[in-house]
């Protein structure tokens, strides 16, 4: 550094008092020039203050490679592994999602990632196929595959349940009281002491279903007097979701196994009408699920967002058993699906809520009357849908007014015409106008229309599968 601040940096011999630095920080080149003695303190407390916040935060994920993964991954409790390559798409898109998981978790569960294309032996050793791959691991062992969310907050929710034990061992009603009064739902096992002959079947199932769900167990029945006289199984709904059309607290009576204790939950978790986020909406269509989008927040106005819930609940007690779920949601967080999958954006209903269907099967149906707050225009919404009245919503261009070029024109509308015409062979080209490969394909595409114009059975087509629904029963990914 010169009298007037500026680093710079010159070739000096190892004879030299004073050595040069060179040190590149994000797109800056620092070049410093100082005595011997006082370079690293001088060094360190440089990078200190000139580490830009996300370079910060990616410390906070363990760099793990051949040489030191063993005996590393030993040292963490838990810890979440992502194997990835530099080179992988979605492994871009998911890092910065995994450094602020990283940072929020820090001091709780660790976070690593292994770069396999410089380890390959760490990443073969553990079945490594494909990127980014996610495992959980215990003491350094390879516990299980990490199958959660991958945003930020999801992640970080998802190993929140996975530090510390299987279940908690709560003393007291305060222990009782702070564990249920939790964002989600709690199970809590009733025993009448430390060898109660069913503990150990209740704290396998904890082992085993930790990943989804929050496991506590009682020692002492008289902390559940409350709840229970007997030794059983609580299932307590989020205090932020409590309502007048079904019980807060859940009991389950049955003999215990873990096959019937998964059942229990599986039935009871999610209650009447759920809140659906990104992190559970996989879990809850696997049924025929009815979602109420509007400006739903739990964490700042409980009340607000239980407003328009406790209506849908209304209307739902009504058709309970009839093969529906209810559900709301907040339509910020599914504002791109919704304008994907049914035309609709987040100012559509202003503040009312806009209300779908969609079946197991893929089925999509919108309510197009605006949500009365007495209910009655849901309930004639869904007095349709149970009669069958209702028109399918399906994404569609326009079907084409001309359509004689030896390659098909295909837009959902019309697919049902072209490609299931029983008296036709079909070839159809599932594509995405900005997918270079499909681009690539396109004059190879036209060149065998072309050749099999003059047969009048058989029929060359190809549909834009980002503008149109593709129908059920074609497993097109890419």
């Amino acid at each position: 550094m010169d009298s007037n601040g500026y680093l710079f940096c010159k070739e000096m011999t190892s004879s030299d008092k004073n050595k040069n630095l060179e040190l590149t920080v994000g797109s800056c080149s620092l070049l410093l020039t100082m005595p011997v003695i006082p370079l690293l303190s001088a060094v360190s407390l440089a990078l200190l203050s000139l580490c830009p916040t996300a370079l910060c935060a990616r410390r906070d994920v363990l760099e793990l490679g051949d040489a030191d993964f063993d005996y590393l991954a030993t040292e963490h409790e838990t810890m979440l592994v992502k194997f990835y390559a530099p080179w992988c798409g979605h492994c871009k898109k998911l890092a910065p999602e995994f450094e602020k998981a990283a940072g929020r978790l820090k001091g709780t569960v660790q976070l690593a990632k292994v770069d396999c294309t410089a380890n390959a032996e760490t990443c073969g050793r553990f079945g490594v196929t494909g990127y980014p791959t996610l495992k959980i691991f215990r003491s350094g062992r390879d516990s299980a595959p990490y199958d959660g969310p991958r945003t930020a907050n999801g992640i970080y929710n998802y190993m929140k349940k996975q530090s510390g034990p299987d279940s908690v061992h709560l003393k007291s009603k305060e222990d009782l009281q702070d564990f249920v009064n939790n964002y989600d739902a709690s199970i809590v096992g009733v025993f009448s002491g430390a060898d109660a002959p069913r503990l150990a079947e209740f704290l396998n199932a904890a082992g085993l279903l930790r990943e989804q769900f929050r496991f506590a167990h009682i020692t002492a029945p008289q902390i559940a007097e409350e709840h229970t006289q007997t030794e059983s199984v609580l299932l307590f709904r989020p205090p932020r979701l409590s309502n007048a059309f079904e019980d807060s607290v859940v009991v389950f009576k049955d003999y215990l196994t873990i096959s019937s204790l998964r059942r229990f939950i599986r039935d009871h978790i999610y209650g009447l009408c759920p809140h659906m986020t990104v992190e559970n909406r996989d879990r809850l269509r696997v049924r025929d699920l009815l979602t109420a989008y509007y400006d739903l927040d739990y964490h700042h106005n409980v009340r607000g967002s239980n407003y328009w819930r406790n209506r849908v609940m209304k209307v739902a007690s009504k058709y309970a058993g009839r093969g529906l779920l209810f559900s709301v949601a907040n339509k910020r967080d599914f504002q791109a699906e919704l304008e994907d999958d049914y035309g609709l954006g987040t100012s559509d209903g202003g503040e009312l809520p806009f209300v779908t269907i969609r079946t197991k099967l893929g089925h999509k149906y919108t309510m197009r009357e605006e949500f009365t707050r007495d209910g009655q225009s849901l309930e004639r919404f869904l007095e349709h849908y149970f009669a069958g009245r209702l028109k399918r919503y399906i994404r569609s261009e326009p079907v084409p007014e001309k359509n004689a070029a030896p390659v098909k024109v295909v837009v959902a509308e019309s697919f049902d015409e072209i490609v299931n015409d029983p008296r036709k062979d079909v070839l159809i080209q599932f594509y995405s106008p900005s997918c270079p490969h499909c681009k690539k394909l396109d004059p190879v595409y036209r060149e065998l229309a072309q050749t099999l114009y003059s047969d009048p059975n058989i029929v060359i087509a190809k549909m834009n599968a980002v503008n149109n629904d593709v129908p059920l029963g074609y497993d097109v990914q890419g």
